[in-house]
């Protein structure tokens, strides 16, 4: 059975502020509170509808209609209170100010913004010979100026965090086409490259299995046809995989850096993470592994300190990874990604081990073939 969703006064994304601005309903209450019968009763009414608005508004966006419902109704509950109970109650303004700056709209915004500035100077107007006027004048005015200017400040913000979060979105939709063309520049090259020469080994290899028999000879010499060809083939590949964007451990190593300092975990690097001289296959599993094992580090251990060793060794490569965080309770919380890293690994021989008593440790080793490097470098 599903869990119930627990109410919330205000949606959980604002944090504490709608909280916050509750506060300056104690003011408009303390003179609701001042007076007496019919008129009290509904005073508090119009502060309840006003709290009502102020959570529906939040509820609520800019783009659906009844956004501007809730405003209209918010501010005409701010201009009853000001003109029948207390001229200070349009105090309550910068509610409404701070939800017009929601507006992306100009034509809405200017219009509310308006009715506003109307809400805010015409119980002035009204009750101006029951007030000292030209000391009102200076005691409101600088508040009313930040009233009416704040809906600007407010409206700019959102733009801007709008324009970052389209930003955003853009970046990951190139992140996405660039890897798509990766894939489909591969598949081309792939298929330009061995399409034809893996068509000429088949073609070739049954031409041998027909002169096994009847010429012997020429079956031995188009099987060293078919060498030369599959190391022709050979180097190819590796031509193609030189070519292609490879990712590097020192590379990984400022992401994983970028990573933790996000999830407020402290980072160690023991060793140098230059590991240029280990074939470009070999580096790109290691940054993957790497990648998945500090991953698993900021989801699931709780540590507060990472550290990563390298040591590069004579015929081999260590990456160790070790954490201070509560251990691993529940191995089946890592299953995928030790699986992953494992299949990873087997490619080039590499092996994994881990061990988890003080925090965890995950400790990767590669063996590098210096024949291997040179057929590379050749190729």
């Amino acid at each position: 059975m599903s869990e119930k969703k627990r109410f919330a006064l205000f949606p959980r994304q604002y944090g504490l502020f709608p909280y916050i601005f509750l506060v300056y309903l104690l003011m408009p209450g303390y003179y609701v509170s001042q007076e007496s019968g019919l008129k009290q009763i509904l005073g508090y009414v119009l502060l309840f509808l006003f709290l009502f608005t102020y959570r529906q508004l939040y509820m609520s966006s800019e783009a659906k209609n009844m956004f501007s419902f809730w405003l209209f109704m918010q501010i005409g509950i701010i201009l009853i209170l000001s003109l029948f109970y207390n001229v200070n109650n349009v105090f309550l303004g910068f509610f409404s100010a701070h939800f017009i700056g929601w507006y992306q709209r100009k034509k809405i915004f200017f219009y509310m913004l308006m009715f506003l500035a109307g809400t805010i100077i015409l119980p002035f107007l009204i009750h101006m010979e029951a007030h000292d006027f030209e000391r009102s004048i200076f005691y409101f005015t600088p508040f009313i100026i930040i009233m009416l200017v704040a809906p600007f400040g407010i409206r700019s913000m959102i733009s801007r965090m709008e324009l970052e979060r389209k930003l955003d979105e853009a970046n990951e939709q190139i992140k996405e086409l660039v890897k798509r063309e990766e894939r489909m520049r591969i598949a081309r090259d792939l298929h330009d490259t061995l399409g034809h020469t893996l068509s000429l080994l088949a073609l070739k290899s049954q031409l041998v299995g027909k002169l096994a028999v009847k010429d012997p000879e020429r079956a031995h010499k188009e099987a060293q046809e078919m060498e030369r060809t599959a190391r022709s083939a050979l180097s190819q590949v590796r031509e193609l995989v030189s070519d292609m964007r490879t990712i590097t451990v020192a590379e990984e190593i400022i992401e994983v850096q970028a990573l933790l300092q996000t999830a407020g975990i402290a980072f160690h690097l023991n060793g140098d993470s230059d590991l240029s001289d280990i074939p470009y296959l070999t580096q790109n599993i290691l940054s993957l592994c790497l990648k998945e094992a500090v991953t698993n580090v900021v989801k699931h251990s709780g540590a507060k300190n990472c550290h990563v060793s390298i040591c590069s060794l004579e015929g081999e490569v260590v990456i160790a990874i070790e954490d201070d965080g509560e251990g691993i309770s529940d191995p089946t919380r890592l299953g995928n990604g030790l699986k992953g890293m494992e299949e990873r690994l087997e490619l080039i021989d590499g092996s994994l081990q881990l061990t988890s008593k003080h925090g965890t440790r995950l400790e990767i080793t590669v063996p590098i073939i210096i024949k291997e490097r040179e057929a590379e470098d050749v190729s």
